[in-house]
């Protein structure tokens, strides 16, 4: 009688366990699909949605109209006909093919130098091109021409170490070709991006908002070189101005509201979030090809339930633990005695009861002219980046089967994209580079362990 009555309670105290309680984000996964999998401990509804989710995510999306009535609005101008072309098994981006041809993954937004218009100053943080919209897309549906051409090129920068090991930097360029709208505004940015991996985005969401706010220090009180910085960005769904977590400059607020905005810029599909067509107003085939799918499917290219899925596949996928942390003990107190955690927080508390070990503030701070694109989002200006989460990162190359690095891929490894920090970071990269080669070494192999 007492066993069937402490089950009984055990079982009462499952049903009413919350979800956090009750998951795993964490994986042991190290494979090359170490970012593909999901959260353990889901419902069943939870698992339908996270499957659901997937689908959208994985398969790709054709123009209107076709057989394939779920997975069809794609367009009129797109980079990518799937999330999974620039996430490779939920990855990060590379910058070029195997064979130098610049990646699905690696795009050129677009923005004025001297905003004018305030409304879109507002409501996206920045002013696009008046002609070609706020990215360059290089596809086009049938009827509807590309916006441009556009090949990567790198010019090769050598340099020394104090004890003489020699190592190679490159700096990307661009030149965009066929032009099938004309010319671009004379002050409009080109900034390149490529595309972040998806793992832990729900536990990145998840951290209080005090908890971020607490590392935040704009004029730099302690004297301490660092001053990170809050970017605040209008979010579409509660049209509320919230903290900016995700995308290179902190400029979107949840991972719904990215998620939106990458179907939208990316594949060119309405939402509710942005409920408009990909284009511009003065692209007129692009116009007519919209209207004609707004006609055949009398809703969003993407609609809210299947958008609520996808943000609730890429919002619980798990994050790899590290890897042998015993072994990288010198490695992990040399990277904080070079200060790099003081950007690189290496822990924060979850809502969901667990600790996230990202290695982020996600604050916004100045990386120096190196790494400057002249692009401002919100309050971060064109000096300013979002403190990349590190965990995975030395998975990035299984994963992908390439690994680059930094906003716009210039780097080829963790060690040249240490060595092209500067502003708030320069006195870590001096510090890294006066290291001997066996203290570099432990630690490129412990950010490669987590």
């Amino acid at each position: 009688m007492l066993n069937t009555l402490i089950l009984f309670i055990l079982f009462l105290t499952n049903l009413c366990a919350t979800p956090s309680q009750t998951k795993k984000y964490f994986t042991k996964d190290s494979s090359k699909m170490a970012f593909s999998q999901p959260v353990e401990g889901m419902s069943y509804d939870e698992e339908d949605k996270f499957v659901l989710g997937k689908s959208f995510f994985s398969i790709p999306w054709v123009q209107a109209p076709s057989a394939t009535t779920a997975r069809d609005g794609l367009g009129p101008l797109f980079s990518a006909n799937t999330c999974m072309h620039c996430h490779p098994r939920n990855g990060a981006g590379i910058s070029q093919d195997k064979k130098g041809k610049m990646h699905r993954s690696y795009l050129l937004r677009l923005s004025h130098k001297n905003p004018l218009d305030l409304e879109a100053l507002k409501i996206y943080g920045f002013e696009p091109d008046s002609m070609y919209g706020a990215q360059l897309s290089q596809n086009g549906n049938q009827n509807v021409p590309s916006e441009a051409e556009v090949s990567l090129s790198y010019e090769e920068i050598a340099g020394t170490y104090p004890d003489g090991e020699k190592y190679t930097l490159r700096k990307p360029s661009y030149i965009i070709s066929n032009k099938n709208y004309g010319d671009f505004d004379k002050d409009t940015i080109f900034a390149p991006r490529k595309a972040s991996a998806l793992i832990g985005l729900g536990l990145l969401e998840s951290i209080s908002e005090e908890d971020i706010l607490k590392f935040e220090d704009i004029n730099d009180s302690n004297n301490d070189g660092i001053s990170g910085k809050a970017n605040y960005a209008y979010n579409p769904e509660s049209k509320k101005v919230e903290l900016g977590r995700f995308t290179w400059k902190a400029s979107a607020t949840t991972v719904k509201h990215q998620s939106a905005g990458a179907a939208h810029n990316d594949m060119g599909l309405s939402n509710p979030l942005f409920p408009s067509d990909n284009c511009s107003p003065k692209q007129i085939e692009c116009l007519k090809e919209a209207q004609k799918s707004k006609d055949l499917l009398a809703t969003f290219d993407l609609p809210q339930k299947r958008l609520d899925a996808v943000a609730y596949y890429v919002s619980n996928l798990a994050v790899p633990i590290q890897r042998n942390p015993n072994k990288h003990k010198e490695g992990e107190a040399l990277f904080k005695s070079l200060s790099c955690t003081a950007c690189h927080v290496p822990k924060h508390q979850s809502s969901y009861g667990v600790a996230v070990l990202a290695y982020t503030d996600l604050l916004l701070h100045d990386m120096g002219e190196d790494l400057a694109d002249g692009r401002s989002e919100f309050l971060a200006n064109g000096k300013e980046w979002r403190t990349a989460p590190l965990w995975g990162i030395g998975l990035y190359k299984k994963v992908s089967s390439k690994a680059h690095y930094l906003h716009d891929g210039r780097a080829r490894s963790i060690e040249e994209a240490i060595l092209w920090h500067g502003g708030e970071a320069l006195k870590s990269k001096k510090s890294f580079i006066n290291l001997n080669k066996q203290s570099r070494e432990k630690v490129l192999r412990f950010l490669n362990s987590i």
